[in-house]
């Protein structure tokens, strides 16, 4: 075809190369701020060369057959889009801690128009401005009356931002659900791309451009969940991991399972695939108990910081008291919730139960105690029971036994009153149990005791009547009550053991939410900058120019005008030709 008429279909490969060209520049003008659209390249190719002695197969004098489009291809770099989406997934872990730290800064802050802390120790109308005004005369009502007040309200703030952690507690856990279902919808929408590239792809003619920007749109988007990986297969098929599991291949999407608490609601997410439900057992998600790292990089993933923020349950003081440093690490260390919560009920059950320790004071039996109690049942305590130190305790006007406690339990009363075999009479001391909230002296159990709150008068503030027959006030115990916030009685972690007051250990407990929110927010803040660095760098390759496009579309017309050209003089020799020769 090296002839004349041949020449014909050279200059016609060239006009009709540098129109597809011409089409794929006006795509991508039009395309220049549509989300997610990567820029199609064009692959121009010279095709096969014919030889012009024909006596041989291959000749140094060879002819080409003109132009044609190679392939059209996206331009896009898959390390800049690795590393987007593993940044992008940090992003997403930081900026969500964040939120949740600040969610419970606020909490403290301001509650019903006080923040807690001027409930806790201002030197105004708190709680131990209160014991400062009974230690000067424990027997005034006014004095009596302001302890049970303030005692009210401490009770009802610290509920507040208790409730206040709770409520965003399940908050967050609607968010895990809801994250979880976007997930799946992400995963089928990549499944059913998949299937449409393969089937458009597979003739080995079309690519589908389109398409692939869509899935990879997808895969931004799931990358901001958690840590993905991906590999595209020869068929055009893209399998997708999340947190090293399987979430898309060739023929299914893998849902994750929630595990749902009974007592809590809490969602545990967890893969169906790799679990044997009906022996309980579940291949969770995430390992809530390993420690958090860039260096490990397991600080990846919303999803992930929705769960480690929100805890695997609401806590208190018993998921802090007496715990070593690495169970504290494997169960509250990484919940930015549960570790709160721990503490201010720490805070709140120190405070309480120091308080009602000093209105009714223990002490251990030295004998075993018989009897029977107040229900007529015949009951037997060891030695070492802990009972009411009944010669040496406070009453109250009445001057009855046990003393009123000032802060009392929803599950049981302070004493279970015993008569004993011996004819004595035993206040036996109910102690706090462990597998039961209603029976512990936490924010969600205590309540002012009803029966001060229907006589200020029965509060304990005079000693014991003497020989003389008196009823002396109760100085001793005013001041012991006041010293209370003196004394070093409480320490805020296993990684934090120094003795402090109620003061310190609240300042440090709140101090330690704004170091680690400080920590968290400059991260994330770090993080967007990096985000949006590498997606800047990432459009410099897969974003549309507008200055690059007018250059090839300059470039192509000049293509096609010259291929016209050369078209018209084929055309005027071979009509030259014709009428001269015939």
């Amino acid at each position: 075809m090296a002839n004349s008429m041949g020449s014909l279909f050279i200059g016609e490969s060239g006009i009709k190369t540098s129109q597809n060209a011409l089409n794929a520049t006006a795509n991508n003008f039009a395309n220049v701020d549509t989300k997610g659209y990567v820029r199609e390249r064009v692959l121009q190719e010279d095709k096969h060369y014919d030889t012009f002695k024909r006596s041989v197969a291959i000749g140094p004098a060879q002819s080409g057959l003109g132009v044609s489009i190679g392939d059209v291809i996206h331009a896009r770099d898959i390390f800049l889009d690795k590393t987007f989406r593993t940044q992008s997934g940090r992003s997403g872990f930081y900026s969500t801690t964040y939120e949740a730290i600040s969610e419970a800064e606020t909490l403290f802050q301001e509650l019903q128009g006080t923040a807690f802390q001027e409930v806790l120790d201002s030197e105004e109308s708190s709680f131990w401005v209160a014991f400062q005004e009974f230690a000067k005369d424990p027997s005034d009502r006014a004095n009596q009356n302001l302890v049970i007040e303030k005692a009210g309200l401490f009770a009802s703030r610290s509920k507040a931002v208790y409730n206040g952690l709770k409520t965003y507690q399940s908050n967050l856990n609607q968010q895990i659900s809801d994250a979880m279902d976007e997930i799946y919808e992400i995963g089928e929408a990549i499944r059913e791309l998949n299937i449409n590239i393969m089937r458009i792809e597979a003739g080995g003619v079309e690519t589908a451009m389109d398409l692939r920007d869509q899935r990879d749109l997808l895969l931004d988007e799931l990358a901001v969940y958690g840590n993905v990986s991906c590999k595209e297969l020869s068929n055009g098929i893209v399998k997708v991991n999340f947190e090293g599991v399987p979430l898309v291949d060739e023929l299914r999407v893998y849902q994750m399972g929630k595990q749902i608490d009974k007592e809590t609601g809490f969602i545990t997410p967890y893969w169906p695939q790799l679990s044997n439900t009906e022996k309980g057992e579940y291949y969770k998600v995430y390992d809530v108990s390993a420690e958090i790292s860039t260096a490990k990089k397991n600080d990846i993933g919303s999803l992930k910081a929705l769960v480690l923020a929100r805890g695997y349950k609401n806590a208190n003081y018993m998921d802090l008291q007496g715990v070593s440093m690495d169970e504290y690490d494997a169960t509250l260390g990484n919940s930015v919730m549960m570790n709160v919560e721990a503490e201010l009920d720490m805070l709140v059950h120190t405070i309480v139960k120091s308080i009602n320790d000093l209105f009714a004071p223990n002490i251990k039996s030295d004998t075993a105690i018989t009897g029977t109690d107040e229900n007529g049942n015949a009951v037997s305590f060891p030695p070492g029971t802990l009972i009411l130190d009944s010669e040496n305790c406070c009453v109250g006007a009445d001057e009855k036994l046990p003393p009123q406690e000032l802060f009392v339990r929803t599950g049981c009363s302070r004493y279970t009153t015993v008569n004993g075999d011996d004819g004595k009479t035993y206040y036996v001391y109910n102690e706090e149990d462990p597998s039961d909230t209603a029976m512990q002296y936490t924010i969600g159990s205590i309540k002012v005791n009803p029966e001060l709150l229907e006589s200020e008068s029965k509060l304990p503030a005079f000693s014991q009547r003497g020989k003389d027959d008196d009823l002396p006030v109760a100085y001793k115990l005013g001041e012991a009550l006041a010293e209370l916030w003196n004394q070093d009685s409480m320490f805020l972690s296993p990684h934090d053991t120094t003795p402090c007051t109620f003061s310190e250990f609240y300042a440090k407990m709140t101090g330690e939410l704004v170091t680690l929110g400080n920590v968290f927010g400059s991260t994330a803040r770090g993080l967007e900058g990096t985000v949006l660095a590498t997606d800047n760098a990432r459009q410099q390759v897969i974003g549309v120019s507008s200055d690059e496009e007018l250059t090839n579309m300059i470039k192509f017309q000049n293509a096609y005008n010259a291929s016209s050209r050369f078209i018209n003089v084929i055309s005027e020799m071979i009509e030259t030709i014709i009428y001269r020769m015939g």
